[in-house]
């Protein structure tokens, strides 16, 4: 299945039910992944053997179009492994209240910033007390909007290593446990993070936001597990075209795994309200969803080669990264490229809209 088939077939019904909703940010996906290898611009190859021509499409490039970004995932996660020391990793996931929601998609930009920097606040607090780190600790924090079933639900994951510099920077100490901190500790000094800093930003808060905030902190052995399965979600959009298993003339099917069960199950919904579902975790424009931080940051590069050192890591050599070779499509031989089209992406959905 298609997406960029399915926006089409859906295009109608769905502006009729949503255009009056749709955000730039929106209009700008759609108008990419139904473009996307088909109205891009293309580039020219010729032959070194035979001297044939081809033309070959040019993708949208665009973060939530599930045909681009095939190697950003896979570039990302070799650049964390060069991070890794050998110490317990936890995942720490914080979740914002059901009541909050409302708020957070109406100021996305403000709020998920907020959720960050209150999130990173209160680790790197409660990781400085001497009861848990008594240290620095460093972090990888990505931004999550949706659940398995694709409904909106703001969240972040936190990987953290066991680890923390001691003694300002001069020391290392490693924990040797499977406990990092308590849940119920990070949730209320979050939750009193969050409630201040939106108060302080004059956001009107709902009367029935709960006392008690959902908090997992899960031990994740060495760190590896828990980054590939962050990868997966970073780039091309929060579902994947072959997870879409059916569509007819008004609904769409897709398949997701069932975090109860953990077994794989089924989600129907009409063709434009599957398009909306996917359109609410399309992040602000230049919004980065996944952040370093402490020894882990890019500019901490001297903390965490003397924390290597110390540990007498040997990292793996960076393999230089190697452009596939274009062939020929009639003699399989390598072909050069002549010429490249500019890439432009068509407005067609905004024109839409506007008319």
């Amino acid at each position: 299945m298609n997406l960029a088939n399915i926006i089409e077939q859906f295009r109608r019904p769905f502006l009729e039910k949503y255009g009056h909703q749709l955000l730039p940010s929106h209009l700008r996906a759609l108008d990419a992944i139904t473009a996307c290898k088909k109205h891009c611009g293309h580039f020219t190859c010729e032959c070194t053997h035979c001297q044939s021509r081809q033309q070959h499409p040019l993708s949208c490039g665009h973060r939530s179009c599930p045909q681009c970004q095939n190697n950003s995932a896979t570039d990302w996660l070799n650049r964390q492994k060069q991070k890794l020391i050998p110490a317990d990793y936890f995942m720490v996931t914080l979740t914002l209240p059901d009541q909050l929601r409302h708020l957070a998609f109406h100021n996305q930009h403000r709020l998920y910033s907020l959720l960050f920097e209150c999130a990173v606040d209160t680790l790197k607090t409660l990781g400085l007390d001497t009861r848990h780190m008594g240290g620095d600790i460093g972090m990888t924090a990505v931004l999550h909007t949706h659940t398995r079933r694709l409904e909106y639900h703001p969240h972040l994951h936190v990987v953290i290593p066991g680890a923390a510099l001691i003694n300002r920077g001069k020391a290392f100490k490693r924990s040797d446990s499977n406990y990092l901190i308590h849940g119920d500790v990070i949730a209320k000094m979050f939750r009193g993070k969050i409630l201040y800093a939106l108060h302080e930003e004059c956001f009107e808060l709902p009367n029935n936001i709960p006392e008690k905030w959902v908090v997992n902190v899960k031990h994740v052995g060495k760190g590896l597990p828990a980054l590939q399965y962050l990868s997966r979600y970073l780039y091309k959009g929060v579902i994947s075209q072959k997870n879409i298993t059916h569509s007819d003339e008004q609904t769409v099917t897709f398949r997701y795994k069932d975090s109860q069960t953990n077994q794989n199950a089924t989600r129907t919904l009409a063709g434009e309200d599957f398009i909306w579902k996917l359109l609410t975790h399309i992040l602000p424009r230049r919004f980065r969803r996944v952040r370093d931080y402490g020894f882990l940051h890019h500019n901490a590069k001297k903390k965490l080669t003397f924390i290597q050192y110390l540990l007498g890591i040997k990292l793996p050599m960076l393999v230089e990264k190697i452009k596939p070779m274009i062939r020929c499509w009639q003699c399989q031989q390598p072909s050069r490229i002549i010429d490249i089209q500019p890439k432009r992406i068509p407005i067609n959905f905004r024109f839409m809209k506007t008319t």
